[in-house]
């Protein structure tokens, strides 16, 4: 009797190794390959939707604004995976403009390793490193800042964030014009700034798998952020040594992830 005891519990030993090894077979080749990843930006403004021109917000500095123009620089995209492991996106493809006027508010990262990845690092702008490449290592990339309003000149650089509207306030009650530009102007004002975003869901990849990635991005924070920005005592801000360091560091608190779509031709 113990020895037949014993013969069904070596069968059963060997039975659970083997599902275990072909459950880790099978976890392995579900995520192996490569396969593209998707950004959608959703633009709101303190939790309602980003409306140009034909609604008004008032943020908690009572100010009431209109706002007729969004757009920012996203750059220099690295995923992380559950390791820690580090997968940096190729530099040269790793520029975009997101525009809410324009309807352009996907970004896709294309052949991305395999992997379960759970947090993301990005840059607000565009770093000195690829400003100094001059306006021939800019690739498509210039022309595509330039017909979307995000260069001042070459010279000057790229506006990593172009915000204008109107709005009035208890102070300036005619409807006045403001225009919030951001960017780096010399090594003295270099606003460039990353972003590290966890993800509430891990974004799957492999060759059958291809995540959606969805951001809610609050322009509130703009000048309702980590410091009060007053459009009654400033309204046009382009080249300010103390308001456009704010702007920026006020710009990397937009970005929030609000949810993960796995896999692929996903409604979303």
């Amino acid at each position: 009797m113990k020895t037949i005891i014993k013969l069904q519990l070596l069968i059963l030993t060997l039975a659970l190794s083997v599902i275990s090894c072909s459950s880790d077979d099978d976890a392995t080749q579900e995520l192996s390959g490569e396969n593209n990843l998707t950004i959608e930006f959703d633009n709101s403004v303190n939790g309602d939707d980003l409306l140009l021109g034909t609604s008004s917000y008032t943020n908690s500095n009572g100010e009431t604004l209109t706002i007729n123009r969004f757009n920012y620089i996203v750059s220099n995209f690295v995923l992380i995976d559950a390791e820690g492991n580090e997968y940096v996106y190729p530099k040269d493809d790793s520029y975009f403009v997101v525009s809410e006027e324009e309807a352009m508010n996907e970004v896709v990262l294309e052949n991305i390793p395999a992997g379960d990845y759970v947090a993301m690092r990005f840059g607000v702008g565009v770093d000195q490193e690829k400003y100094l490449q001059g306006a021939e290592g800019q690739g498509d990339f210039l022309q595509i800042a330039e017909e979307t309003e995000m260069m001042w000149s070459w010279q000057a650089g790229y506006k990593f964030l172009n915000f204008e509207g109107i709005f009035t306030s208890a102070t300036v009650t005619e409807a006045t014009n403001f225009q919030i530009h951001m960017g780096s102007h010399g090594s003295s004002l270099d606003n460039y700034k990353e972003v590290t975003v966890e993800l509430p869901t891990t974004a799957l990849v492999s060759e059958s798998l291809s995540p959606i990635v969805h951001f809610a991005v609050d322009a509130n924070e703009i000048l309702d952020g980590n410091t009060k920005i007053l459009l009654s005592e400033k309204a046009v801000v382009m080249i300010d040594e103390v308001k456009s360091p704010q702007i920026a560091v006020n710009a990397t608190g937009m970005f929030r992830v609000d949810h993960v779509h796995n896999g692929e031709n996903i409604e979303h």
